[in-house]
């Protein structure tokens, strides 16, 4: 004979309560706002010299290119691996790079080898750049894909409606001055 629980799951078709605590529950993704909150959080880690001039501009870049990819993506459409990289490296790892280099003493972190030769500045100038050059490849497949909808929209719209104007080029040797005045 089964419990109250039991016979109260099985009218409402729902799962007795402890299936429920067996479940796996994900987190959420990451909303617009989240992503900028990150961003914003990763931006104060560097402000007022916390890190070097090359460091902070190499943060600038990527930031100013997540933040300009953010609103943009859902037109890479759901599930993307760019989608992700824009929310991985808001998230992830941009603030841990970062943090992972504050976290060392600054005369440490910029005098000592740690890779090969490099000092953990160097090593973080190399995440940076990477990430900087991944997010503008993610920024530049956004705009190509807008880019395409534009050019083939004014496909559609020369085969409905008859030729294209030819792009607004300026045909400087075709033109015809204006004709004197005769007196």
């Amino acid at each position: 004979m089964g419990s109250l629980a039991d016979l109260v799951a099985r009218v409402l078709h729902r799962p007795h309560p402890s299936a429920q605590a067996d479940r796996l529950v994900l987190p959420a993704v990451p909303t617009r706002a989240d992503l900028l909150a990150s961003v914003d959080r990763v931006e104060a880690l560097v402000a007022d010299g916390a890190v070097p001039a090359p460091v902070a501009s190499r943060v600038s870049r990527v930031t100013r290119v997540v933040r300009q990819a953010i609103p943009r993506l859902d037109r890479l459409g759901a599930g993307s691996p760019q989608a992700y990289s824009v929310m991985a490296t808001a998230t992830d790892y941009l603030p841990e790079a970062i943090g992972g280099y504050l976290r060392l003493p600054r005369d440490w972190a910029n005098s000592r080898p740690v890779d090969n030769g490099r000092t953990s500045l160097m090593v973080l100038i190399d995440q940076l750049d990477l990430l900087a050059r991944t997010m503008d490849q993610v920024f530049d497949a956004v705009n190509r894909s807008d880019a395409a909808a534009l050019v083939a929209h004014g496909r559609f719209l020369a085969e409905k409606f008859g030729s294209s104007s030819g792009g607004g080029q300026l045909e400087i040797g075709q033109i015809t001055p204006p004709a004197q005045p005769t007196s």
